[in-house]
């Protein structure tokens, strides 16, 4: 689970918005603090810390887009400003090359982890099968040129 989080690092955080209705929205500046608990810095995220600062639960799902594989991670967010007492030693783990652009770091104790992983598996494809054809798909479908081997 570490690792997809290291690799993928673009989660997508599911909150609650203000009329009950789910709100989804990509973060690409998660890292792992420890075994149970997750991070991510605000940029520019003013509607999930307003969901957020409502009602602090949380879903995040990250999928390896080329194994079709991932994890989702529900728990309960903590926004930690700048300024506030462990803002900076959060930031310093961050490391973003956004890190002068980061406002809040949200935190997230994980209740509950499960795996994620695509029906074409239930078909019988191997994990070799879908990163090929995914990487197929994803070289066709970019620029001329742009990832030629």
């Amino acid at each position: 689970m570490k690792r997809t989080i290291q690799e993928q690092r673009l989660g997508f955080v599911a909150t609650i918005g203000p009329d009950g209705a789910p709100s989804l929205s990509p973060k690409g500046t998660f890292i792992v603090l420890d075994d149970d608990t997750l991070a991510f810095g605000d940029i520019r995220s003013p509607g999930t810390l307003r969901n957020l600062a409502a009602d602090p639960r949380v879903e995040v799902n990250f999928i390896d887009p080329f194994v079709r594989k991932g994890y989702r991670f529900a728990g309960t967010a903590r926004v930690v400003r700048r300024g506030e007492g462990p803002f900076e030693a959060l930031l310093d783990r961050l490391r973003s090359s956004f890190a002068s652009r980061v406002r809040s770091i949200v935190t997230i104790t994980v209740t509950r982890a499960l795996p994620l992983t695509s029906p074409a598996y239930d078909a019988g494809q191997s994990e070799s099968d879908l990163r090929r054809a995914w990487t197929a798909r994803f070289r066709a479908v970019q620029p001329r040129g742009q990832f030629e081997e």
